[in-house]
């Protein structure tokens, strides 16, 4: 098996179907292809023939199906692998779908509703004999993986508490607020908290309490405004955050230990560049990381272990773990109590070597949208 790193014949190349050209894949997602060298766009699965027709011109991309030619096109051989950028309630159906056709899959998080899909899609994975990969595209953004790497080292002491508030506006009708899709806060913007507070605690939490609020505005009529979820880890660790489509702007965590703090933001955007601001024993210093292009890291990270026949990470196991915390999350909110959760084992995290390796320079997000909207609005 080949190393990652090694040089390849530039004709090896993944050759990938986006199915679903929402936002985030027409901002970011198709741009990236622009510079892998190892990832190939070929085709587009969508409902929409105006988005086919002026994407495909854009992008060079002659193969287009609707959602009722997907099958078809996963038996064609003409692909090796989906992008799956649908809406959460999608994601289950279609990555089964392509995992029988042998067709490697790349999914958008979160993974799936929830826990048993999540199990479903990683069986149906192994039993095709392809790889599952879900797009945490943070790990392979620096300055997330330097404050792996900061807290690791002891530096900050034993991390005690992690804290976070991630929130945005999001306009009326938008998909993220349909529940029958899959939206809501904690499970569209709750799992970067998650996944943060156990990258970098390096643990997974035992006990789980959440709540949800809402102030009465009509957009929540099926969704929470906000939702607040409390993370126990061994150790009596607290991992704390608030995620919300009501509230203005906001995207940063904090990890205290018990010589100092670290301080992110932004914690989870791709737009900016990155301040990470460290107080030790009353001394304080900023790092400045730029920003780099975090979905085509990902892609061609993707690619590579298909190449290499290699394990990714993050895989299913990956996704699953956050699912399995927001389901509990739910559960707590229903019930008003806390929930336990059961032993879960993770062998593989994120660090800054598969950063290192697959690091691009940031491409410009595209603004003019085709029939799409971004959360915010255009």
């Amino acid at each position: 098996m080949a190393l990652f790193g090694q040089e390849k014949d530039d004709s090896q190349k993944i050759r990938y179907a986006v199915v679903g050209l929402g936002w985030i894949a027409q901002e970011v997602v198709l741009p990236a292809f622009k510079k892998t060298k190892y990832s190939e766009l070929t085709a587009f699965v969508t409902g929409d023939p105006t988005k086919a027709q002026e994407l495909g011109k854009k992008y060079d991309v002659s193969q287009s199906v609707g959602y009722e030619g997907y099958d078809e096109l996963l038996r064609s051989g003409s692909i090796d692998a989906v992008y799956i950028a649908l809406p959460n309630n999608m994601h289950k159906d279609y990555t089964m779908r392509a995992a029988g056709a042998g067709v490697h899959v790349l999914c958008e998080k979160p993974m799936a509703d929830n826990v048993a899909e999540c199990e479903e899609m990683i069986r149906a994975a192994e039993e095709g004999g392809v790889k599952l990969m879900i797009a945490y595209r943070l790990h392979f953004e620096p300055a997330n993986l330097k404050a792996i790497e900061i807290i690791k080292s002891g530096e900050i002491g034993e991390p005690r508490i992690f804290s976070s508030v991630f929130s945005q506006q999001v306009v009326e009708g938008n998909i993220r607020l349909k529940k029958a899709l899959g939206g809501g806060p904690l499970m569209d913007m709750g799992v970067y908290p998650i996944n943060a507070a156990r990258y970098l605690f390096q643990d997974e939490p035992t006990e789980v309490t959440g709540v949800g609020a809402n102030g009465g505005d009509p957009r929540f009529s099926e969704v929470h405004e906000m939702a607040t979820g409390i993370l126990r880890f061994p150790g009596d660790r607290l991992g704390v955050f608030t995620c919300s489509f009501g509230a203005s702007a906001a995207d940063a965590y904090q990890v205290v230990g018990t010589k100092g703090e670290l301080r992110l933001k932004p914690g989870f955007d791709y737009h900016e560049p990155y301040k990470l601001q460290l107080k030790i024993e009353g001394k304080e210093k900023e790092i400045s990381i730029d920003k780099v292009d975090q979905f085509g890291a990902e892609i061609e990270y993707f690619s590579q272990c298909i190449l290499n026949d290699a394990e990714p990470e993050p895989s299913g196991v990956e996704g699953l773990a956050d699912v399995r915390i927001v389901q509990g999350l739910l559960e707590s909110m229903r019930s008003g109590r806390p929930v336990k959760l059961g032993p879960f084992e993770k062998r593989r995290r994120p660090g800054q070597g598969q950063g290192q390796k697959f690091e691009k320079s940031p491409v410009k997000p595209e603004k003019k949208l085709v029939h799409a909207e971004r959360a915010a609005g255009q």
